[in-house]
């Protein structure tokens, strides 16, 4: 699967903070029943990784990891199961670990050259972060002329 393939498999990526496992489940059966099959578990709890692994038993779940930062949230990402990763910024420990795993990754940036580096490093799409706080639409819409090669999933704010 590839980041696009993800990032279009339903309109919104619910992004999930859990933070007890035996939620994971009911959590995940209700939002692929509700048309929602992308899930973005943030590692932001100390439950998180057991969540993937329990979302990602369900059927028609596509589960990634979110709030990625670092080379060693990757790995553990990859061996909970998660199918894609979701990272508040962009450097480049992360990208080439997050690259060099083969899960579709979506780096955070909020400028030119954040998004112009992760073009470098062959990426092309990209979570605009946090959006409203950077300008919303308008800023979006700007940044996305003059780096058309690049694909927004704006979020952080947004209503």
């Amino acid at each position: 699967m590839t980041v696009e393939q993800v990032m279009t498999l339903a309109p919104v990526i619910p992004v999930l903070v859990v933070h007890d496992v035996k939620h994971a489940r009911p959590i995940a059966e209700a939002l692929v029943e509700g048309g929602l099959p992308a899930l973005e578990v943030t590692l932001r709890t100390p439950v998180a990784l057991d969540v993937i692994r329990e979302m990602a038993k369900v059927e028609g779940a596509v589960v990634g990891a979110g709030t990625v930062l670092n080379p060693d949230d990757v790995r553990a990402s990859v061996d909970a199961g998660a199918r894609f990763l979701v990272s508040p910024g962009l450097t480049d420990r992360l990208a080439n670990a997050a690259i060099g795993c083969g899960l579709p990754f979506l780096p955070g940036t909020a400028n030119a050259g954040d998004i112009m580096r992760g073009l470098d490093m062959g990426l092309t799409h990209f979570k605009f972060f946090p959006a409203m706080a950077n300008g919303g639409v308008p800023a979006l819409k700007a940044l996305a002329a003059p780096l058309a090669a690049a694909r927004f999933c704006p979020t952080g704010g947004i209503s």
